[in-house]
C-alpha cells in the first residue's frame, strides 16, 4: 500500500535555465542569485584561452496545497529522479527577422521564411533524439544525432550532480555554412546554422516505489556572456515582472525599497561605463553624474526632502515609456526596438519598463525606505527565497531589450499568451514538436494570436526568433552608428556585447604607483574597441567573428591593490582580459613605456626583457593579425 505523499505538487526550478556556449571542455555554473556574477574561481577561460561553458543547474522542490515550498527533493536511497530533456535548433527553418512582431502602431513587418528556396525543410532543423538521465554524478548523455543538411551538429550533453540535480552542458559555439559561403548580413544568413538551442525539461520523481509527476521547465542555450557581472538597465526579469504586475497577476511589493527596486536601475546605468565609452563620459568615475560615488549614493538612498531635487533630477532624465514623443536626450542611451527600421519615433530608443518608471517616480518624491542590501549567499536563503531567486536569476542575466532581435531570448516573453502562470512558460506536451510553418508569411496577428507560434513552446521554439548565426548579430549590433555624434551612443547590448573597454595594457599602466596621477588618469580614460582585432570592414568582420569569437576578451572585475589606490581612481575596475591567439607585438605600447620612462629606447635589447623590466606581460600586447589599414578602411 502506497504511503500518501506529504506534498501537493513538485516543480522544477528554475522555470527557465540559461546555458551559454563555450569552446572549452570546462564549465562554470550559472548564478543562482539575481544580479550576482556567476562563480568563477579560475576565470571564464581555460588555460588554453578557450571560453568556458555556462551550465544551469535544475532542482526539484516540493510544495504544499498553498504553494509553499516544503523542501528540495534530491536523489537518495529512497528517491530517484528521472530527467527527460528534448533540445532542438529550429532557426534555419523559421521566418526571417525583420523586426519584433509585437511592435505598436503597425510598425511590425511581415517576414517570409528563411532559406525560402529549400524545398526539403527537414534538412534545416537540428533535431537530436530526446534524452533521459537519472542517478547521481552521471554524465555522457549527448545530443549528437542532429544534422543541418549533412553536417552533424552536436547540441550539448546532460549530466547530474551528487544530489541528482540536472546539469545541461551546452555545445561549443560552432557556426558554419552548408555551402561554404561567407555570411552577408546580421540575422538571416542563407544556408547557415549555429549550435544554440532550447528545449523542454520533464521529470518524474519516484519515492519508495511511487512515481510523481513534476511541473516541467525549459532551458535556453545562448551565446557567451562577455560581460559577466554587468547587467542591462532593463533586464528580461524587469520586462516579465512588469507584464504580470500591470495585469495584477502578482502582488505589488508592500514597500518601495531603494536597494531592491531603485539601486539596480541606477547602478546598471553607471556600470555600463565599463563597456561603453559614452556611458563612461556621462556616468563614470569623476563625473558629476557618477551616481555611485560615495557622496551621491548617500543622498540618493535617503528619503530626506533635502535631496528631493537631486532625486527628481535623476528621475526626470529617464525616458517615460508612456511618452510617444521622440526623446533622444533622455536615458538610458540604448537603441530601442524600432531602430534600424524607423527614425525619429519614440521607440527608436529604449525606455524603462512602466513598473521601473513608476517606482522611480515614487522614489523621486521620497515615498520609499532605504531597505537593506540583498543577501547574496544562496545557502542562507529560506526555501521561499530560494525558489524566488531561481526564478529571477536567469531572467535577470538576459537583456530586456532592444529586441532587434536580441541575444538570448526575445520579444515573445513580454506577451501574456506566451506564459502559463507567472514566470512559467506555457509548454507543449512532452515531445510534441512546435509548428514550423504558418504559411508563406508570418503576420503579426498570427504571431501573437491564439494557436500561433508563441501560444505554447517546445524544443527549439525560443531561440528560433534570433539571428543565425549568433556571431554575425553580435558583431553588428554595437554603438554610435552616427559618427558625427560627440559620444559613441546610443548602444545596443553593451552589457553582453561590449563596445569600448579598458584593456589589460591600460590597466597595467594606470596601476603603476610610480607614474604620476595625471598620466595614470590618461590610461584610465583611454578605451579601446572590443572588436578591434576583427578589422573595420563589415563583411570581413562578420566572417572573422564566426571564426574567432572565442579570442575576444571577457570583461572581468578586478580589485586595485591597496598600495596603488588613489582618490582620483576607482578601487574596483572591470578590465578586458584573455585575448589569446595573438601574433604581432604592439610597438605603440612600447613607445608608451619609453615615454613614461618605464624602459629606455634600447631596441638592441630583447623586447621581452624590456617589457619584463617594466612589469608588463608581453602576451597582453599582442593583437590578432595586426596590419596597417588602407585609407578606404579608416
Amino acid at each position: 500500500m502506497a504511503v500518501k505523499a506529504d506534498f501537493a505538487k513538485l516543480a522544477i526550478y528554475p522555470p527557465l535555465g540559461i546555458a551559454r556556449l563555450g569552446n572549452s571542455d570546462e564549465y562554470f555554473f550559472a548564478s543562482d542569485v539575481p544580479g550576482i556574477e556567476p562563480p568563477h574561481e579560475n576565470g571564464y577561460k581555460d588555460n588554453q584561452g578557450r571560453i568556458k561553458k555556462q551550465v544551469p543547474r535544475f532542482r526539484i522542490y516540493a510544495f504544499d496545497e498553498n504553494n509553499k515550498p516544503l523542501r528540495e527533493v534530491t536523489a537518495d536511497s529512497s528517491t530517484t529522479i528521472e530527467w527527460r530533456v528534448n533540445l532542438a535548433n529550429r532557426k534555419a527553418s523559421w521566418y526571417n527577422f525583420l523586426n519584433a512582431l509585437d511592435l505598436p502602431d503597425n510598425q511590425s513587418k511581415t517576414p517570409d521564411h528563411r532559406n525560402i528556396k529549400e524545398t526539403d525543410r527537414s534538412k534545416l532543423n537540428i533535431l537530436p533524439t530526446p534524452k533521459k538521465i537519472q542517478g547521481t554524478d552521471q554524465k555522457g548523455v549527448y545530443f549528437n544525432e542532429g544534422y543541418f543538411y549533412d553536417i552533424n551538429v552536436p547540441l550539448g550533453e546532460l549530466q547530474t550532480d551528487d544530489k541528482g540535480r540536472l546539469l545541461v552542458i551546452p555545445a561549443d559555439g560552432t557556426s558554419a555554412s552548408a555551402f561554404n559561403e561567407d555570411p552577408t548580413t546580421f540575422a538571416n544568413n542563407v544556408g547557415w546554422h549555429d549550435d544554440t538551442a532550447d528545449g523542454t525539461i520533464y521529470a518524474t520523481v519516484t519515492i519508495n516505489g511511487t512515481p510523481y509527476p513534476v511541473t516541467p521547465a525549459m532551458v535556453a542555450v545562448t551565446p557567451p556572456n562577455f560581460g559577466p557581472g554587468l547587467f542591462a538597465v532593463v533586464t528580461m526579469y524587469d520586462v516579465v515582472e512588469d507584464l504580470f504586475l500591470q495585469l495584477g497577476e502578482i502582488p505589488q511589493p508592500k514597500e518601495l525599497e531603494f536597494w531592491k527596486h531603485i539601486y539596480p536601475i541606477i547602478s546598471r546605468t553607471v556600470q555600463t561605463q565599463w563597456v561603453n565609452h559614452g556611458f563612461f563620459m556621462l556616468f563614470g568615475q569623476n563625473s558629476p553624474s557618477d551616481y555611485l560615488s560615495h557622496e551621491n549614493l548617500l543622498k540618493l538612498m535617503s528619503p530626506d526632502p533635502l535631496y528631493r531635487d537631486l532625486r527628481t533630477e535623476v528621475f526626470q532624465w529617464y525616458r517615460d515609456p508612456a511618452n510617444k514623443n521622440y526623446e533622444p536626450v533622455k536615458i538610458p542611451p540604448f537603441y530601442g526596438d524600432a531602430f534600424g527600421e524607423y527614425t525619429d519615433v519614440y521607440n527608436v530608443d529604449l525606455p524603462l519598463t512602466k513598473t521601473q518608471y513608476e517606482r522611480m517616480a515614487k522614489w523621486a518624491q521620497g515615498e520609499f525606505v532605504p531597505g537593506n542590501k540583498p543577501e547574496t549567499n544562496f545557502e542562507n536563503f529560506t526555501l521561499e527565497q530560494q525558489v524566488q531567486s531561481l526564478t529571477e536569476a536567469p531572467l535577470e542575466e538576459c537583456l530586456g531589450g532592444p529586441f532587434h532581435p536580441g541575444i538570448e531570448i526575445t520579444w515573445p516573453f513580454r506577451q501574456r499568451i506566451f506564459w502559463d502562470t507567472p514566470f512559467r512558460i506555457k509548454i507543449l506536451p512532452e515531445n510534441e514538436a512546435p509548428k514550423d510553418d504558418y504559411g508563406q508569411f508570418l503576420t503579426p496577428e498570427v504571431a501573437v494570436g491564439p494557436g500561433g507560434p508563441i501560444d505554447g513552446s517546445g524544443p527549439g521554439s525560443l531561440t528560433r526568433w534570433l539571428g543565425v548565426p549568433w556571431q554575425t548579430d553580435e558583431a553588428s549590433c554595437l554603438s554610435g552608428y552616427d559618427t558625427t555624434t560627440y559620444l559613441t551612443l546610443p548602444s545596443f547590448w553593451a552589457a553582453r556585447v561590449p563596445n569600448q573597454v579598458l584593456s589589460e595594457s591600460s590597466f597595467k599602466r594606470l596601476t603603476d604607483k610610480d607614474l604620476n596621477i595625471y598620466q595614470r588618469l590618461k590610461h584610465f580614460d583611454y578605451r579601446q574597441d572590443w572588436l578591434r582585432d576583427l578589422g573595420t570592414q563589415y563583411l570581413p568582420k562578420l566572417k572573422k567573428m564566426v571564426q574567432r569569437w572565442h579570442f575576444l576578451g571577457i570583461i572581468t572585475e578586478v580589485q586595485l591593490p591597496a598600495d596603488r589606490q588613489n582618490p582620483a581612481l576607482p578601487n574596483v575596475f572591470w578590465v578586458e582580459a584573455g585575448r589569446p591567439g595573438f601574433t604581432t607585438d604592439d610597438p605603440t605600447f612600447e613607445q608608451v613605456l619609453v615615454a613614461e620612462h618605464a624602459q629606455v629606447p634600447m631596441m638592441e635589447q630583447p623586447r621581452a626583457m624590456l617589457l619584463d623590466a617594466a612589469g608588463v606581460d608581453a602576451s597582453s600586447l599582442r593583437i590578432l593579425e595586426r596590419k596597417p589599414l588602407r585609407r578606404d578602411e579608416m
